[in-house]
């Protein structure tokens, strides 16, 4: 089998056919579909099982409920591509998605291969690196929170290189992704971005994700020991993370007295590199910074809106 693709299906009945049905029409040569119904409450996993009983490619497993990467992490176990792909059930694949991708990863010889994408609205991503890109930018883009290039999906990946990276707890249910990309990141491998549109994105669909502290706790954990083996390299950049983060908490008013204890004791001092704006936001108080992140956030999305292109 030359391909994969391992899709984590929860509660996405609205839009899983449709995702199954662009996949089954790609014209390419020998893919299975695995998809993996993480204990979805709607019919999301009858219809998987409906269209894998038309069609031989697909295969479904049902598990109890255990997030997204549990949900991966049984499809990559049931896969038997040499390559893999994630796609998440309420997105879809663009045509020629499939080939495009094997292609690039048979002749480039790397180890992953990061395409680009557009979203349902018709925006296109932005081309961010071209060829063969050296590992630390692309590390330090990811824990900043600074990427503008796909992380987990419009990536197709040799299946040894995910050996290890699917284990992040149950409780981490934002930033999964990127955590996963980042132990990939570690291994040092070989990464070939392709400028080719191979991904429609369902942007800004709800959720019921809501940011806690002993989350990013957690998360800061995981994170601190996904680094640590190159931690005098990427320690400014985690400290840029945490601030980033401890700003969010501000913005949205949640800047509770145990959320300010935690950013405190964990931000002792600010390294030369940082950005004289958080600098700023981090040395005023919380009711005087408010504000100006606020406008910050909102400044930065108008100017990433006017640097994307428009849709052909």
């Amino acid at each position: 089998m030359k391909l994969s693709i391992v899709i984590p299906v929860y509660n996405k009945a609205q839009y899983v056919v449709r995702c199954l049905e662009d996949l089954l029409r790609q014209e390419f040569d020998d893919f299975e579909v695995v998809c993996v119904d993480d204990g979805s409450t709607d019919d999301s996993g009858r219809l998987c099982d409906e269209v894998a009983v038309a069609d031989p490619r697909v295969r479904v497993y049902h598990q109890p409920n255990g997030g997204v990467t549990a949900a991966r992490r049984l499809g990559v176990e049931h896969s038997t591509g040499r390559y893999v792909m994630f796609v998440d059930a309420d997105d879809r694949l663009l045509p020629g998605a499939l080939e495009t991708m094997y292609s690039a990863m048979e002749t480039s010889g790397a180890d992953e291969v990061i395409a680009t994408y557009r979203t349902h609205t018709g925006v296109d991503s932005p081309i961010v690196y071209t060829g063969l890109t050296p590992v630390e930018p692309l590390v330090r883009a990811i824990v900043t929170g600074k990427s503008r290039f796909p992380v987990l999906w419009a990536v197709i990946f040799r299946r040894d290189i995910l050996e290890g990276t699917l284990q992040t707890p149950r409780d981490i249910v934002e930033g999964e992704d990127r955590l996963m990309q980042l132990q990939i990141l570690m291994k040092q491998p070989r990464v070939f971005f392709i400028p080719n549109q191979v991904y429609l994105y369902t942007a800004d669909l709800p959720n019921d994700r809501r940011r806690t502290l002993q989350r990013e706790q957690h998360y800061d954990n995981l994170l601190r020991q996904t680094l640590r083996l190159r931690w005098e390299d990427y320690a400014e950049a985690f400290t840029l993370h945490q601030l980033k983060e401890y700003e969010t908490f501000v913005a949205r008013d949640e800047a509770t007295p145990p959320v300010l204890a935690y950013y405190r004791s964990e931000i002792k001092s600010l390294p030369a590199s940082i950005p004289f704006y958080d600098r700023l936001v981090w040395w005023l108080p919380v009711w005087m910074s408010r504000p100006l992140i606020r406008l910050y956030k909102k400044l930065i999305m108008l100017k990433l809106h006017d640097e994307i292109p428009p849709p052909n």
